[in-house]
Parts: structure tokens; C-alpha cells; sequence
């Protein structure tokens, strides 16, 4: 077992996996990544493997939020947590991202412009940590909702005559695509207020009981 690293505001660091349900699932849904790629990918346009696709894509979303309500209810909350369950949301919707744009089924620039972001802030929170742990948002796990509802419709198979979903789909994934620029500003913006806050105090602060 890692020895906590606890910085001088009191703030522990570490970021070793602890053995409870919420990392489980975590990395459980890491798992279902490259899953998701096999079976979207090896047949995009057969009826029965979007269904799958789809069952996947679904369920490992309702990991994520499993996860988090068993952790916050039986105060499982770790610092492995905070960060992973980002990495394992943003690998899971990456994938669908890719692979509905390798089917020619989204637009690659929308697709790149998510990912640029998504990655972009992952990285940048881990940057972070040496002045403090930048939880997720409100807002972020909006976006995440959204992401995952817009993908899951762009995922399963519903014929072109039923132009109403179409429809649907489309508004949900660009009021998505709107909130995923919006929240990455949100992002840089208290990575640089946590940095300079840090900086003037002489050590670490955590921003994440702010939001």
C-alpha cells in the first residue's frame, strides 16, 4: 500500500487504486472500451452488431453512474477516482466518437474538435495536482450526459424513414458539442485560478469543494 502523499494545506494526493466498488467499476468500463471498437467496427452497418454496440456502449455508461453514487453515499470518494473515472468517460465516448466517424456516420472535425478538449483538460488536470485535485464540474458531468445520450442514438439502428429521431439525435449531439467547448473554457479558467491562488499562498489548494 502507497503511504499518502499530504501536501501542506492537509490535502492528500495520492492517487493509488484502492480495492472498493466505484474503482471497480471504473476500471471496469475502461475494460469496455476496446469492446465498444470490436463490435461497432467489425460489422458498422449489420442491424444486429449496432444493437450490441449500442447494449455495450449503454451499459458502461450506467457504470459511470453507478459509480459515482456508491462512492459519494458510502464516502468511497478517492483521488484514484476523481481522475480515472475521467480517463475511463472520456475513452468510452472517444471510442464511439472515432468509430461513428470511421463509418462515416459523424463528421471527423466534430469528432477531433471533442477530442482536442476532452484530452486536452484530462491532461491539464493532471498537471494540476501538484498545486491541487480539480474535480469534476456540474457542468462537466452534464456534458458527459449529453455526449452519452447523443452517442447512444447515433450507435443503435433506426431505418432513415423515422426522420423525427434523426432529428432528435442530431440537436442532442450539437447541444452536446456546444457544452463540451463551453465547460473546457470553465476548465482553463479554474486551472489558472487554482494555480495563481496556489502560487500566492505557498502551497497546494483544492478547488474541488468549490463546485
Amino acid at each position: 500500500m502507497s503511504k499518502p502523499e499530504v501536501t501542506e494545506s492537509g490535502q492528500d494526493t495520492t492517487l493509488a487504486f484502492a480495492w472498493n466498488v466505484p474503482n471497480i467499476l471504473t476500471i471496469l468500463r475502461l475494460i469496455f472500451v476496446p469492446v465498444l471498437g470490436v463490435v461497432l467496427l467489425t460489422h458498422p452497418h449489420s442491424h444486429p452488431w449496432r444493437i450490441w454496440a449500442t447494449v455495450v456502449f449503454v451499459i458502461a455508461i450506467l457504470t459511470d453512474l453507478a459509480d459515482g453514487k456508491i462512492a459519494r453515499k458510502y464516502n468511497q470518494v478517492t483521488n484514484f477516482g476523481k481522475i480515472w473515472d475521467s480517463v475511463a468517460d472520456k475513452a468510452l465516448t472517444g471510442m464511439a466518437f472515432v468509430g461513428l466517424s470511421i463509418i462515416g456516420e459523424l463528421a471527423w472535425p466534430v469528432t477531433l474538435i471533442i477530442l482536442l478538449r476532452e484530452w486536452g483538460i484530462t491532461l491539464m488536470r493532471f498537471r494540476m495536482l501538484k498545486y491541487g485535485v480539480m474535480a469534476a464540474k456540474k457542468g462537466g458531468k452534464l456534458k458527459t450526459t449529453l455526449q452519452g445520450i447523443a452517442l447512444a442514438m447515433f450507435l443503435v439502428w433506426v431505418p432513415d424513414a423515422v426522420t423525427w429521431f434523426w432529428a432528435l439525435r442530431w440537436f442532442i449531439m450539437w447541444a452536446a458539442f456546444a457544452l463540451t467547448v463551453l465547460t473546457g473554457i470553465d476548465y482553463v479558467v479554474d486551472a489558472y485560478k487554482l494555480r495563481r491562488d496556489a502560487i500566492r499562498a505557498g502551497h497546494p489548494i483544492d478547488y474541488s469543494a468549490q463546485h
